[in-house]
């Protein structure tokens, strides 16, 4: 299979582009790999001192294809739909190879800059975020969409989210708000907005630059930050005082109490309504769990999050009948955007259901991610 990653060298920079425009930069197993692979040669490699990582972006109806425009829409879930019902082995090492490369962006000992251009949602996340500069721009649509599909916020999400401002991270977990770049910047989960028109520039002065120290680069990108109003997300206050709640239900319950003049608390109570409503419980628990973790003990606990997924034994559920694959069927493969969630009802998941989610399925000296450091 064709890896869609570009990756080259110019001057002391290592340029890296996903190259998928189809699938807006969907990440395979085979992308994933050759993005570590480039990721780990270039690590020690002194040549090499910044990288960057941008998408291609495909305009609909021409076919033609330019770089920005869109970074990467997340995992490939049509491939774990298929995976899963066939059973495929290579959905579980799409999942240990994409959160150690998670890890190693985050840990990577060179600066790396993302160019969050367009859509950056589930395994885009996973790749910006650990960049050590990260850049919006007007374009930028950033969102950790997984309940949407009977998933939980993974690739790190955990730790990412729950660094938010107050309660700002379940409120991202739970609904899947998308972003615009002056808002990723109000999270915490962007540095800057660049103008989309700018960004080729950027791209080209930065394979020129020659850095002698890397602590010079999140300054040399920052002098060509707008300066962009901040709309807010929601109010702060509203957010904190809804997603602060001990529990799913409570959350819900609150917010479809409100009055009817309160139209953000009731639209996002209906949308919560639509998610499924065992991974909501899920997700809320992560986010409060991962608060009190480093980034490898987070991804140890969302690598066994994503086997109970798709192997939900507790449940006496695998393959078509867990949230998971029917959640994809229902937004990305049959689109019929009627999935039947098993339990159908906030109220009716319970607590066994939700923590046998976090009792890991390996022995810790069997774990996949089990060196993470």
């Amino acid at each position: 299979m064709p890896s869609h990653i570009i990756s080259e060298t110019r001057g002391h920079v290592g340029l890296l582009t996903l190259d998928r425009p189809r699938a807006l930069n969907a990440l395979s197993l085979p992308m994933v790999r050759a993005l570590t692979s480039a990721l780990l040669a270039w690590r020690n490699d002194p040549a090499v001192q910044v990288v960057g990582i941008r998408g291609m972006h495909r305009h609909a109806g021409s076919g033609h294809t330019e770089p920005f425009g869109a970074f990467c829409a997340g995992g490939d879930v049509r491939f774990f739909h298929q995976a899963a019902l066939a059973g495929n082995p290579e959905l579980e090492d799409f999942f240990t190879e994409e959160y150690r490369l998670n890890h190693l962006l985050h840990r990577y000992p060179k600066p790396v800059v993302a160019f969050m251009d367009g859509v950056v949602m589930g395994g885009g996340m996973g790749i910006a975020q650990g960049a050590r500069v990260r850049i919006a721009t007007e374009r930028t649509k950033m969102a950790m969409p997984e309940t949407h599909i009977g998933l939980f916020p993974d690739v790190g999400g955990g730790f990412f989210l729950s660094r938010c401002p107050g309660h700002l991270g379940e409120y991202l977990a739970l609904t899947g708000y998308v972003l615009d770049g002056p808002q990723a910047v109000l999270a915490g989960l962007a540095d800057g907005v660049l103008a989309g028109d700018r960004l080729e520039d950027l791209w080209q002065d930065l394979a020129s630059q020659r850095f002698d120290n890397p602590h010079a680069v999140p300054a040399w990108v920052a002098q060509h930050y707008a300066e962009p109003p901040g709309p807010a997300i929601a109010p702060a206050s509203q957010i904190d005082r809804f997603f602060g709640l001990p529990s799913v239900a409570a959350i819900v319950h609150a917010l479809e109490a409100a009055p009817l003049a309160d139209i953000w608390a009731r639209d996002t109570a209906a949308a919560l309504r639509r998610r499924s409503p065992l991974m909501l419980h899920v997700a809320l628990e992560q986010i409060r769990r991962a608060r009190g973790m480093d980034l490898a003990d987070d991804l140890r606990m969302e690598r066994d999050l994503i086997r109970h997924c798709f192997h939900p034994a507790h449940l006496m559920r695998s393959g078509a009948a867990t949230d998971t694959v029917e959640g994809i069927r229902a937004l990305a493969v049959d689109k019929d955007h009627a999935p039947r969630w098993h339990p159908a009802r906030i109220e009716d998941v319970t607590h066994d259901m939700v923590r046998a989610f976090f009792r890991s399925p390996w022995p810790a000296h069997a774990h996949p991610l089990r060196d993470l450091e």
